[in-house]
Order: structure tokens, then sequence, then C-alpha cells
């Protein structure tokens, strides 16, 4: 069996049109359930299973089929990120296994064997997970991929996460947000007029604690409130990627 493993690691939040949910069909749960035992015998959280995932999956596994071919893109296809972002999927670290092989437990258990694509199966930043099998006269084509899910958020659910953490460090981010919203839209510098004593600006996908920088800034005691704003981050060239633009000025 012939076996080929992509990473792609982006600290980004897809956004893109979503998919309805759907359950997987019994090659695609055989799949499911072994790569799932096999985290749990690891100590590990099972993966979620993700319908947009599994229809950019269940793409990939058909054009493999068509060609006859074993490939992470195939001519005239998009790549792994854009087809995941295509199908609707929001992540900010996307892996796929590929293979042919005679059946779902011929073809786990030459992944698990495989050193880079047991590390997908087991990697435990991973949590969602989507199939695509096409099967012919026992012998299948297998697409897996697997992501590290994050939520869609609008800018004020952004503003508000942030809001919150400068709350734990006892800072009043009650100012409005209009200040940090302008300086949040360029590069440098203070355009807002507000006289605001210190600017951070960054882009993340990560809302669970604010940057070391700012919790320096903050640690000096010398500030008391903020404006916290949002702004619309850069797409580049990557579909189905996007970033949070935020920026905080402190008073």
């Amino acid at each position: 069996m012939r076996l080929i493993r992509v990473i792609a690691a982006f600290f980004l939040l897809g956004a893109s049109v979503g998919v309805a949910q759907q359950l997987p069909n019994d090659q695609q749960q055989k799949l499911l359930t072994l790569t799932n035992q096999a985290r749990m015998d690891q100590g590990l959280q099972p993966l979620h299973w993700d319908a947009s995932l599994a229809a950019a999956a269940q793409g990939h596994a058909q054009k493999m089929f068509d060609q006859k071919a074993l490939s992470h893109q195939l001519p005239g296809e998009p790549d792994l990120q854009a087809r995941a972002g295509q199908a609707g999927a929001h992540f900010r670290e996307i892996a796929e296994n590929v293979a042919m092989g005679n059946g779902a437990e011929g073809v786990q258990q030459e992944w698990m064997k495989s050193s880079p694509h047991r590390a997908n199966i087991l990697d435990p930043k991973l949590t969602n997970v989507g199939i695509g099998v096409v099967e012919h006269a026992g012998y299948w084509y297998a697409a897996v991929v697997f992501d590290s899910a994050v939520d869609s958020m609008g800018p004020e659910q952004v503003e508000q996460k942030v809001a919150a953490l400068l709350r734990q460090h006892n800072i009043d981010p009650s100012r409005p947000p209009g200040a940090a919203r302008k300086d949040c839209a360029v590069d440098s510098g203070d355009v807002s007029g507000s006289h605001a004593l210190f600017v951070m600006r960054w882009e993340s996908s990560d809302l669970s604690r604010l940057p070391d920088p700012l919790e320096q800034r903050i640690s000096s005691g010398k500030y008391k409130t903020a404006s916290v704003g949002a702004c619309s981050g850069q797409q580049g060239g990557n579909q189905g990627f996007t970033t949070y633009n935020i920026a905080v000025l402190l008073y």
C-alpha cells in the first residue's frame, strides 16, 4: 500500500459556506470507529464527525478513484486547504491521510504503522474528522481529513471575548469600540484621536488569552480602561482561511 501525508498548520480561522450535517455511511463509520479506538487506546479524546470535512474527503476520494491515482492534489483540483474551506470547514490546523488498500482494517493498519500517518491520527490538537471512501471490488480509495476546529465569530463577538480577558486583568473595557476599530484598520500609529497611552494590534484565531506584550503592559499597573475593536482580516491566497484582526487601546 502506498501512503502519502500532508499537514498544513495555519493559526487562522476558516470562513465559508457550510454544508448540512450528515451522518457517516457504513464505510466511513468503520474507519471512524477504528481511528477513534486508536486514539482512546492512547488516552486521547475521540474525534468528532464533521460533515464539511467529509464532503471534502469524499470528493477527493472520488477523484482518486476516477483517475486511478493516489495524491493529495490531482490535476485541476484545489489543494487541501481550499477543498476544506470550499466545503465549509472552519479550522486553524488541518491534516490529511490518503491511501488505496483492501478495506477499512487494511487501510487503518497501514496508517498506524506509518509514523507520519499515525501522528495525524493521534494528534491531540486535532478535534474533528471527515472520511471519504470509494470502494471497487473490495479495494478502497480512502481520504481522511482532520482539523482543529474553531468557531466563526463576527467582530462584535471577537470584541466581547477580548473584553472579557481584559476584565480578568482588572482593565475596564467599556470605552466605545470605535477608537480601537479605527486603529485596527491601519498598520501602525494611533489614528483614533482618543489619546491612547498604548496601542496594541494583532492577528490570531486563538482568543483564549491576550498576547504576551499586552499582558506585560497591563501588569505595569499604569492602565485602567480600554477600547477594544475588531476589523476584517486579510484572506490572502488561502481559500477557507481568515484571521481575527484586533486592536486594544489602553488608557
